[in-house]
């Protein structure tokens, strides 16, 4: 057991035949597996809830449900006060699960069948639904997951929330709430992004003495991005490094009464180690714009001026940040046109994201970062079906327009055709106005320091939400993405401090 997560991410169907195929190399029998899962879980339980004496097991018919009824075994031989309902037929149940069944039955446990009772328990074990479900919860199954949700006691959840879609984190209608998930040989990849935040509480990973082997095997579906492997992408400076080393980044945007995104950006930029920061925005943003961070440079083209002189603009930049504040104008268009036009490396996001929606272009040299509302226009679908299936979102995505794609949102996700990554950081005080301003500022700067635009959208975005998690120390309600700022210049190892 451990609470430490392997990087290694898979669907479903990789973990049900993968699992299987490395038993039978290891000569393990599947039912053993089955065993030890099942005390996986009730160790957790009786380590998280020592006092606990009565629990809830809710089983349903399949392997799933036997694991459910090992646990409840295991409480009857500990001597606690064990209810355990069935909202499927028992009779249904067959192999190791019935095998799990009868030696429940054998050692004196009950099988109660139907509605879950309302009755005060300490724990309750959700073990109704394996990683099969492919359709909204109805019926018995949908008034058992409603009523585990309405007790007022801790749940733990084996393997994955009922209800909950282990390859895309979709919820099928209603989904178990637990507070802790306990996970086995191989981490679902459907457990770390969209609304799996809101149901799987503590997420704890158990190989049952074949994961080593089975990760060794077995490809992962994704990554999992945490604070040891984004520490390896972290840029590295040479002691004569100067500024001319560490890049410079043009941030275009902030039209007129719109300033405060771009300046935001730029700050980001700075703070995140590049070289040299200029922002080029509406005139009238100067003066704010210099008082608030005066070692941002300043930049300012007038729709009267020649393409040619905004050419001559950007072509100072190594990298170009382009859509805070950007706007829909007709000056706005100029800008993002003549910036595309440039083949500078560039991240692409707000105001920019939607005029590249109007005219769609593909690109092996930016990095896109859309949050869902701004991923639906860009696809031409809504928000509810990007949501529904996150990971073929942004695959699409990169497929349409190129480059590398971060879509953003709880378990945001990096995409760059070849390696898809879950950022396992960030907290919901990110839902904030001007947090996706400071992450288009991050990336550039790491673009400006890195080149590589997918190890800059990757650590990037870490370092984004690694920030917000430390800021958020202090409270996450009325987080702001200026708070962010003192905490990006930090390395990896400075911020854990």
């Amino acid at each position: 057991m451990s609470a430490s997560l392997p990087h290694s991410l898979y669907r479903s169907d990789q973990v049900r035949d993968g699992e299987r195929k490395i038993a039978a190399d290891l000569g393990v029998e599947m039912y053993n597996l089955m065993e030890l899962a099942g005390l996986s879980v009730f160790d957790t339980m009786k380590e998280r809830w020592p006092d606990a004496e009565s629990i809830l097991v809710c089983c349903g018919s399949g392997n799933n449900s036997g694991d459910g009824y090992v646990i409840a075994r295991l409480a009857l031989e500990a001597k606690m006060s064990v209810t355990l309902v069935s909202v499927a037929d028992p009779s249904t149940v067959v192999g190791d699960a019935l095998k799990a069944q009868q030696k429940f039955v054998a050692a004196g446990g009950l099988i109660l069948q139907g509605i879950l009772p309302s009755d005060n328990y300490d724990v309750v074990v959700d073990a109704l639904f394996g990683t099969g479900l492919s359709r909204d919860l109805s019926g018995a199954y949908l008034l058992a997951v409603n009523t585990i949700n309405a007790l007022d006691c801790p749940k733990i959840a084996v393997d994955l929330p009922s209800g909950l879609d282990a390859d895309t984190g979709h919820v099928w209608g209603e989904a178990v709430i637990a507070d802790c998930t306990v996970s086995f040989v191989g981490l679902k990849q459907g457990l770390f992004t969209g609304k799996a935040r809101d149901h799987c509480g503590d997420i704890l990973y158990d190989g049952l003495g074949i994961g080593e082997e089975f990760a060794a095997h077995i490809p992962a579906s994704s990554t999992l991005l945490t604070l040891s492997l984004a520490a390896e992408l972290e840029p590295k400076r040479k002691g004569c490094v100067h500024k001319g080393h560490a890049g410079r980044v043009m941030c275009v945007g902030g039209q007129k009464g719109m300033g405060g995104a771009i300046v935001l950006s730029g700050q980001a930029t700075l703070r995140s180690g590049a070289g040299l920061v200029a922002v080029l925005s509406d005139e009238s943003h100067v003066p704010a714009l210099l008082a608030r961070q005066p070692e941002l440079m300043t930049r300012w083209w007038h729709e009267s001026e020649t393409i040619e002189t905004l050419r001559g603009v950007l072509a100072w930049a190594d990298v170009i940040a382009i859509g805070p504040g950007l706007g829909r104008s007709a000056w706005a268009e100029k800008l993002f046109d003549t910036a595309i036009a440039s083949g500078r490396p560039m991240v692409v996001d707000a105001d920019a994201l939607n005029l590249l929606a109007d005219a769609p272009k593909h690109n092996d040299h930016w990095v896109l970062t859309p949050h869902p509302g701004e991923a639906a226009n860009l696809l031409r679908t809504s928000v509810i079906e990007i949501e529904r299936d996150r990971f073929s979102a942004v695959k699409e995505l990169h497929k349409r327009y190129g480059g590398v794609v971060v879509l953003k949102g709880a378990g945001t996700i990096v995409y760059d055709g070849c390696t898809l990554s879950i950022i396992d950081a960030g907290n919901p005080g990110m839902a904030s106005g001007g947090m996706g301003d400071v992450l288009t500022g991050v990336i550039a700067g790491c673009m400006a320091q890195m080149l590589s635009p997918s190890a800059s959208a990757n650590f990037g975005t870490y370092l984004h939400s690694y920030a917000a998690d430390i800021a958020a120390q202090e409270g996450e309600r009325g987080l702001v993405a200026s708070d962010l700022l003192p905490f990006l210049g930090k390395n990896i190892k400075q911020m854990q401090r």
